[in-house]
């Protein structure tokens, strides 16, 4: 099961697996990780699931397209490598996977 890195805007990491094919917002929801609501529950229609994918892994995980990508224009404290964990679905090779919470969420 990939792990997937959970860094909190103070610093503080936690680490929890998951199933290939789940999200890193499944993996966040069914571990309580603080930061990570999840409001429409997965459906790409909110941002209460950003998260700022480590520079490391970026190019492993790609870029948002789509739906996510407009969301993500409107997101308060986006950046470069900003995603919507709903729509990160993990793989063997993403065991390891590092993503920053932000420290601005929206309401």
């Amino acid at each position: 099961m990939p792990t997937v890195v959970f860094v909190q805007p103070d610093g503080r990491r936690e680490a929890h697996a998951a199933p290939a094919g789940h999200t890193v917002m499944d993996c966040a929801v069914d571990n309580g990780v603080a930061g990570i609501r999840a409001q429409c529950g997965g459906g790409c229609t909110c941002s209460t699931c950003h998260a700022v994918v480590d520079a490391r892994w970026f190019a492993q995980v790609g870029a948002a397209q789509g739906d996510e990508h407009d969301i993500l224009e409107f997101t308060p404290g986006r950046e470069g490598h900003s995603r919507l964990t709903c729509q990160i679905v993990l793989r063997d090779d993403l065991d390891g996977l590092i993503v920053h919470l932000p420290s601005l969420s929206p309401g």
